[in-house]
């Protein structure tokens, strides 16, 4: 559920009002290790797009978290430093011997791929890929080096190219940061149910100070409305609508919406006494019917 926003204007937009310009990644890290300071005593796994494969954002919070994202299939990948000798001068090293390249380990014949069953795959039950994995040290000069897992994902079927991921918690199974990535597609789910049924789109208001309220507040009520559905749960099971065309198995936010408009909608005007005499009776078939037909179309 959503809980956390951050308005990240664009350097043009900074530019123009005379700000200093904040990159996306150090929000980014402002607000991971807000949260890390919020659950002291949580694991933590943070999934996000390739834009926050960045060795600055992860060496920040990977020892708090563990961050997986997409890794560039020519990034420079190493072993770890040796150990230092006693009495031994220099500084540290970063890194040891340098790795082939994630694109040379997918064109290797002699790379031993395992394939792995994955639920919950983009919309579908499961799907069973493939998948090679490793430990190594990432590094590029003038940047910290971060000690990551990487998995190498392919197709058997070809319908997806080859891609690979990294995760900070170097203990983690690869299928495991798989499965972690996978569940990313929830987020874009939440964004697309909040525009389809909330209304939350890009900002138009007049007022500056509306922007940045908007989007939050739409955001806070989507998890306002599972938390609801969560305790009227409890009572009685959602139900699920169904058409002819479509058989949907499991509850979607439109019908989890819509339970939540009757709950409140019943306590509000289906709860109090009467004063007037003046009553018309309604069949309950043709009462409950026009009551799902506004819960959904509201």
């Amino acid at each position: 559920m959503p809980f956390l926003t951050c308005l990240c204007p664009s350097q043009r937009y900074d530019e123009q009002r005379g700000r200093a310009h904040r990159k996306l990644t150090a929000r980014a890290r402002q607000m991971l290790l807000l949260v890390a300071r919020w659950l002291p005593r949580r694991d933590l796994v943070v999934t996000a797009d390739s834009s926050f494969a960045a060795l600055e954002l992860l060496e920040a919070v990977h020892t708090q978290m563990a961050v997986v994202t997409r890794l560039r299939l020519d990034a420079a990948l190493y072993e770890p430093a040796p150990e230092r000798r006693a009495k031994q001068t220099g500084r540290p090293r970063k890194k040891g011997r340098r790795l082939p390249t994630l694109q040379q380990v997918a064109n290797d014949r002699a790379t031993r791929w395992q394939p792995v069953t994955v639920r919950g795959w983009y919309g579908e039950r499961e799907r069973i890929v493939e998948i090679v994995s490793g430990t190594c040290v990432w590094y590029h000069t003038g940047m910290p080096a971060v000690p990551m897992r990487w998995v190498r994902i392919r197709d058997p079927q070809g319908k997806f190219d080859t891609q690979a991921l990294l995760c900070t918690k170097l203990e983690a199974a690869p299928l495991q940061v798989l499965q972690w990535f996978v569940r990313r597609w929830q987020v874009e789910v939440t964004f697309e149910e909040a525009r389809a049924h909330l209304g939350m789109e890009t900002q138009r208001q007049w007022s500056d100070k509306a922007v940045p309220r908007t989007t939050p507040c739409v955001l806070g009520l989507y998890s306002l409305v599972i938390l609801l559905a969560a305790r009227l749960y409890e009572q009685h099971a959602l139900t699920v609508r169904r058409d002819a065309w479509y058989t949907k198995e499991n509850v979607t936010f439109s019908d989890t919406l819509a339970m939540v408009r009757r709950w409140l909608w019943a306590e509000q005007h289906f709860q109090m006494s009467q004063t007037e005499a003046d009553m018309l009776r309604v069949p309950r078939s043709l009462f409950e019917r026009l009551t799902e037909t506004l819960c959904y179309a509201a």
